[in-house]
């Protein structure tokens, strides 16, 4: 009886070591998980919102995360080796950042992850704005503003008219309504456009104010 409880008190104890020496194992193939993080931008220098992140190794997505409002984001959980990391956004072409290699903690990838607009889904907002003669003028502020559903509006972009008269936005498809807001002067004037496909929309502001004005 002696001899079968030491046997049972050996086995035990062996099965404690086995459990442990796996427990350690495991957590060491844990800690040396890593990730990568970074910003995802436009060419302005925006932060891209909802980006999505992806780690491609040997052609194969391994893991997708979203990037926040600002376009900052967070890979994490990738076993060491190296990666592709492809780069989406709707309005914007693919970018990808090859050969990144992953150890245990986070690479930090940098703030200069630029995504390219892609022209084919993308919403143009040209017009002009005249004089009450109906010549051109030259040098006008132009805002574009975003008209929400309770009628508040968010600026989004101000530009100047050219030697022209003209102006030119630049915005990534969305269903939307655009304020366009010209002034010149103590002049001032609005058109409404409604976005619901990519292409050009085209607006024309005459201010009341003679071309003298200049």
């Amino acid at each position: 009886m002696l001899r079968s409880r030491n046997f049972m008190a050996g086995l035990f104890k062996g099965s404690l070591i086995t459990f442990a020496a796996v427990a350690i194992l495991a957590g060491a193939a844990f800690a040396q998980t890593g990730g990568v993080k970074g910003k995802v931008r436009n060419n302005r220098g925006d932060g891209v919102p909802n980006a999505t992140v992806t780690a491609r190794k040997d052609g194969t997505d391994v893991k997708t995360v979203t990037a926040d409002r600002k376009g900052d984001f967070v890979l994490s959980g990738l076993a060491p080796g190296k990666y592709n990391f492809v780069f989406d956004a709707d309005g914007y072409g693919v970018g990808i950042k090859y050969n990144v290699e992953v150890k245990s903690g986070i690479v930090d990838l940098g703030s200069r992850l630029f995504l390219t607009p892609d022209q084919g889904q993308l919403v143009f907002v040209r017009g002009s704005v005249f004089y009450r003669e109906g010549t051109s003028i030259t040098g006008a502020k132009v805002e574009l503003h975003e008209v929400n559903a309770d009628g508040t509006t968010k600026k989004l972009d101000t530009v100047y008219t050219n030697i022209s008269g003209d102006f030119t936005f630049r915005r990534p498809n969305k269903n939307v309504k655009y304020r366009v807001v010209a002034s010149f002067k103590d002049a001032r004037g609005e058109n409404e456009i409604t976005v619901d496909n990519p292409g050009i929309y085209r607006t024309a502001i005459t201010l009341d104010i003679p071309r003298t004005v200049k």
